[in-house]
């Protein structure tokens, strides 16, 4: 008894640096608790309440009920009894993330709403630059990108933009001016996104944002500018005559990860009605499944979202496909567990990919990726799909092709779309 003023100090200091102080109360207690109980390390307390936070964000049974059942499981006392009761704590969380969840009739409840202010503002920041993604590691399409804004109001539970933006997003005020400064050379193509730091058409055409993006589109033939979207803000470009290099992408996800994990987005199909809507008024579409997510149901419902595709766009409107996996880098795994909210992003197998993301074994990618372009056999010889941030051996095992330089990848990519 007279060591436990002392202990109670030293949790005091060490919890600061955990996940314990964002637990809901009676996991919080419950923790405080057995730290108290079996004296736990730093290591060991961050441990427990980092379990303590995902089984409350993946609506799983409580930590409570885990460590009870391997109370009544685990003998041995002392110090060997609580190495063992970390151990089958630590089982049964790798064998919840193992298994192919399953989302509640209920949808999870995101983190809480958030409004995202837009704010015009005259910054020195790099407007163009490469995707943040490239790397010779993996093959890449060599994508450029353009940062008309920074910062997007949807909460997508996995989204990298909510980790380094806040409630403000930054639109460059004097976007015309700054695009005609950028220096493109002549006989090169590139491929240009707008939507890797905002969602490209959920603010509209506020500020001009997108008179000026397609003035520069029209001013620059050599460029494919893809404007990226899970919104169905199509009002602005259905009102005016669209250049024929861009293209307008919509990120797809089955309804079940859009009811879950995509908070405050445009749902399945209401994105689907606004890319018919502009398919059918001449601009060309295209469609990206990243991130896929492994679930229980994912076969059948990827599967169904390809066959609306097939059945509602003729190929000729669809200028790509891409297909990538759940892919996270460590501050966003570690910003999702503070934001909270429900989520079951992070209950999945993670393995570091070439550039240490974490993300799903190869072998399951694979599975998943051969479903969903099975799924879009008719549309094979006409529609030109691709795989985003993975290797060539998964790019063999998926398309039975992969390209031999990054280079090579951009330049056939940019020449098949902007030629179609």
């Amino acid at each position: 008894m007279k060591q436990r003023p002392a202990y109670d100090q030293k949790l005091a200091g060490m919890q600061d640096d955990t996940l314990l102080v964002v637990l809901n109360p009676d996991a919080r207690a419950f923790v405080r608790q057995l730290a108290a109980t079996y004296r736990f390390s730093f290591q060991e307390l961050r441990m427990v309440s980092q379990a303590g936070r995902d089984l409350e964000m993946w609506r799983e049974a409580s930590l409570r009920e885990l460590w009870e059942q391997a109370e009544a499981t685990v003998s041995g006392e002392g110090r060997e009894r609580k190495k063992a009761l970390l151990r089958e704590l630590d089982c049964r969380l790798a064998a919840l993330a193992s298994s192919e969840k399953t989302y509640p009739d209920d949808p999870l409840r995101g983190p809480a709403h958030r409004t995202v202010r837009l704010e015009e503002s005259t910054t020195e920041r790099a407007l163009f630059g490469r995707c943040a993604a490239y790397s010779d590691r993996t093959v890449c399409c060599g994508l450029h990108t353009i940062d008309a804004v920074m910062g997007c109001p949807f909460s997508c539970s996995y989204c990298t933009i909510q980790t380094f933006y806040g409630d403000v997003a930054e639109m460059q005020a004097d976007l015309a001016d700054r695009l005609h400064e950028i220096e493109l050379q002549p006989d090169r193509l590139y491929h240009i996104g707008t939507g890797q730091a905002s969602d490209s058409l959920v603010w509209g055409d506020r500020g001009g944002i997108l008179e000026a993006l397609l003035e520069f589109a029209a001013e620059n033939p050599n460029v494919l500018l893809e404007l990226k979207t899970k919104s169905d803000n199509v009002d602005t470009l259905l009102a005016r005559e669209i250049p024929r290099n861009v293209v307008c992408s919509w990120s797809l996800n089955t309804d079940t990860i859009i009811r879950n994990e995509e908070h405050g987005t445009a749902s399945l199909r209401r994105r689907l009605l606004a890319a018919r809507s502009l398919a059918e008024s001449g601009t060309r579409v295209a469609f990206h499944f990243h991130p896929m997510v492994h679930y229980h149901g994912w076969r059948d419902e990827y599967g169904d979202v390809a066959a609306s595709l097939v059945s509602d766009f003729a190929p000729c409107q669809v200028a790509f496909i891409s297909m990538g996996s759940m892919t996270l880098i460590r501050p966003v795994v570690r910003q999702i567990r503070k934001r909270g909210g429900e989520t079951k992003i992070l209950q999945m197998q993670m393995v570091p990919d070439p550039h240490g993301k974490l993300t799903y074994p190869e072998e399951l990618k694979v599975e998943m990726f051969r479903h969903l372009y099975s799924a879009f056999r008719p549309w094979q010889e006409d529609v030109f799909f691709y795989l985003c941030m993975e290797t060539a051996p998964v790019w063999e095992a998926v398309l039975g092709r992969a390209y031999a330089t990054n280079e090579l990848f951009e330049q056939d990519f940019a020449r098949r779309c902007l030629s179609s």
